[in-house]
């Protein structure tokens, strides 16, 4: 199946930000994460707003800048299941009417998060605007379920005195800035750390332009030293990795990858900040409370309005080329991250095949991964 992994690793055209554009867009995320409008700078400008994090304030703002009605956007998984009725994913963006004064803010938050108690009014489908894949995507880029309100923003917003002090960030950047920041990343430290299954073992850390969210590479031995080492890219799993979760395999891939790398004499482990397939920790204990209630891991991703699998590559792929390491033997069962880093200018020489047991938990994660999400189990 293709993935959003594949995707996002073909858009290597997207036009290069100043360092300025990014902060600006990174401010602009953590704006999403307070409830805090942002004002979308397109030909027709968007007064923006999560429904997951939106307060009284929030919901004032977009009533006195917007102008016309406002909308709430999400994607199509969520609005089919809020609608009750098949919508297509290649629409990308679904909009539903809200009139004013807008609706209150627990039932935003009810329509957002389908984990919580579904009393919903009728919702009216309506066009969406032009940058509603914008505005989706900011509400992503801040780990918030993908669900905004949005509305036309009145001429002349930013010299009122409630808008002066709001951002506006080019819709286009928003688009742009995973891509973008991922090439922005350097090497912040590096220290010799012994592992108990790896004594040898070097952490290296990974950090980009905003500052933000570090990546690690573990280095067993001197990989840069073979002409095609064994390579791990390994999205981390605080509840896998750390607690030992008995819900899905990731704790036993990253211990049983770093003894294989100290077996062959050298390999690299990339432990990526991308809990969940790319939709974060918080989102990932919503699906997993949908899973509770029948979804298996897949469906539980899209019924939060979430793609299958959400990881951006191009951050793997900036963090291998700094280690030297663009040539490599990949240890995975999933061919889109063959696809996906080779995409980004990787080349895979070979795939080592990476298959645990099953505990009697996670049975039906396993067999998802290899009937939905098409890993090679065998």
């Amino acid at each position: 199946m293709k993935t959003p992994i594949t995707e996002r690793a073909d858009a290597v055209d997207a036009p290069r930000l100043t360092n300025a554009r990014t902060r600006a867009v990174h401010r602009c995320i953590a704006e999403a994460r307070r409830g805090v409008p942002v004002v979308l700078a397109t030909r027709a400008p968007l007064i923006v707003v999560p429904a997951e994090t939106v307060g009284a304030e929030g919901l004032r703002l977009i009533d006195r800048l917007g102008e016309g009605p406002a909308r709430l956007l999400m994607a199509p998984s969520r609005a089919a299941a809020i609608l009750g009725q098949d919508i297509d994913d290649t629409e990308q963006v679904v909009a539903l009417a809200l009139a004013r004064p807008l609706i209150d803010i627990d039932t935003l938050r009810r329509a957002a998060d389908p984990t919580l108690e579904q009393i919903l009014p009728h919702f009216e489908r309506v066009a969406p605007p032009d940058a509603g894949f914008a505005a989706l995507a900011l509400g992503k880029l801040a780990r918030l379920l993908p669900a905004m309100i949005v509305a036309p923003v009145r001429p002349g917003w930013a010299g009122r005195s409630d808008g002066a002090g709001l951002l506006a960030v080019p819709a286009a950047d928003l688009l742009a800035y995973p891509t973008e920041l991922a090439a922005t990343l350097t090497r912040v430290a590096e220290v010799q750390i012994p592992l108990e299954d790896a004594p040898d073992a070097r952490l290296v850390a990974f950090r980009a332009l905003d500052q933000g969210i570090e990546h690690m590479a573990i280095l067993v031995g001197d990989p840069a030293a073979q002409p095609h080492p064994l390579v791990r890219i390994h999205s981390e799993c605080f509840t896998g990795d750390l607690l030992g979760s008995l819900r899905c395999d990731c704790g036993p891939q990253l211990k049983s990858a770093i003894r294989r790398m100290r077996a062959e004499g050298g390999g690299a482990l990339l432990y990526l900040a991308q809990e969940g397939r790319g939709i974060g920790l918080i989102n990932k204990l919503r699906a997993y409370t949908l899973q509770d209630r029948g979804l298996d891991t897949l469906d539980a991703n899209r019924a939060l309005g979430w793609q299958a699998d959400e990881r951006n590559f191009h951050i793997a792929a900036s963090m291998l080329r700094a280690l030297g390491l663009d040539h490599i033997r990949l240890l995975t069962n999933n061919p889109d991250k063959i696809a996906g880093l080779e995409a980004c200018g990787i080349v895979v020489a070979a795939r080592v095949a990476h298959i645990m047991p099953s505990n009697g938990v996670n049975d039906g994660y396993l067999d998802t991964k290899q009937k939905r999400f098409g890993h090679l189990m065998g």
